[in-house]
């Protein structure tokens, strides 16, 4: 079976965000258009605060999570902004599904695991039949992680020091390869 669904794991801060990033800007320039999100750290003199959501096609932004949001789930020192994750993350990847021959989601979580919307639309993107590249927590336990991993059209890729440089091209190629055979 074809392999439509890209895996992205490894340990935090590896670069799983950045090589899921490069590729979408590769596979853009390629004319595939790729759309969904991306969480990126918000930093204040060097250290961590918060993350924030990128809605690859639109540019919209928002909060995944931050030390200074007053109410939602805590995640450790952060609070998650399901009202962002909802708005700005799940409607991105539910936009994609609609206008993208990509979709890209960075990550699936424990942040983004307590909005119900954002696990309905990755579970969406998912059974689609759409080229997915996400990235999955290396540690966090739960069925939609479980089910994503454990499908036969999906190829895991763990994100290493050692390997991340070169990565977004294999993935480029790989991707390349598998919307081309749906053209």
């Amino acid at each position: 079976m074809e392999k439509r669904v890209l895996l992205l794991t490894g340990a935090p801060g590896v670069g799983k965000t950045t090589v899921i990033a490069k590729t979408a800007v590769a596979l853009n320039a390629n004319n595939f258009k790729v759309g969904g999100m991306i969480s990126r750290e918000i930093r204040q003199s060097g250290t961590r605060v918060g993350f924030e959501i990128l809605d690859l096609t639109t540019g919209k932004r928002g909060f995944l999570a931050h030390i200074d949001q007053k109410n939602g789930p805590r995640v450790g020192k952060y609070r998650v902004n399901l009202e962002d994750l909802d708005k700005v993350g799940a409607q991105a990847i539910v936009n994609a599904l609609d206008t993208c021959d990509v979709i890209a989601i960075d990550e699936i979580g424990p942040m983004e695991l307590h909005s119900e919307t954002f696990k309905q639309a990755t579970k969406k993107a998912l059974e689609s039949c759409k080229l997915v590249i996400v990235v999955v927590h290396w540690k966090t336990k739960d069925k939609l992680i479980t089910e994503a991993t454990n499908r036969n059209d999906a190829k895991t890729f763990n994100v290493t020091p050692e390997n991340r440089e070169g990565l977004e091209e294999k993935l480029v190629d790989e991707a390349t390869a598998i919307l081309k055979s749906k053209y």
